[in-house]
């Protein structure tokens, strides 16, 4: 599951958006979500993203990886089931769910640049061809 536009999902809290500002000739701007490019944000969306399913994380179905969340199982009944009780999780605190970016009961898929299956884990062909396809570097520079 993919969530949308994650980081635009986080609230600031009033007392931080007088540190995230922007100053134009027609005003000031303040930012009530959490933008792109502050030092900490990426650790701060994945502790997010980490404290709203901790009992599944820890039962070992389910990998979340700042808005990528991975829930496997043994049968499709039991992903069914998982996938329900994330999306039960996710109501309360109204984190939105890309459902086009979303792949559901998979024999395997790609993550981070890796396919992943039950029985394997390989890196995407994709992303090596085009590594492989770059020239070999000439000097040291």
């Amino acid at each position: 599951m993919y969530c949308m536009k994650g980081f635009h999902q986080n609230e600031v809290k009033p007392n931080a958006m007088n540190l995230l500002r922007i100053i134009f000739h027609m005003g000031i701007y303040k930012y009530t979500r959490m933008p792109f490019g502050i030092k900490n944000a990426l650790a701060h969306f994945q502790r997010m993203m980490d404290t709203i399913c901790p009992e599944e994380i820890l039962e070992g179905w389910m990998v979340v990886y700042i808005d990528d969340i991975i829930i496997y199982s043994e049968t499709f009944e039991d992903n069914v089931k998982y996938i329900d009780r994330v999306l039960i999780q996710c109501t309360p605190i109204t984190l939105k769910i890309s459902l086009k970016n979303c792949n559901f009961g998979q024999q395997e898929l790609l993550a981070l640049g890796h396919k992943v299956s039950g029985l394997s884990l390989a890196i995407d062909q994709n992303k090596l061809a085009a590594v492989l396809q770059k020239p070999v570097p000439r000097n040291i520079k």
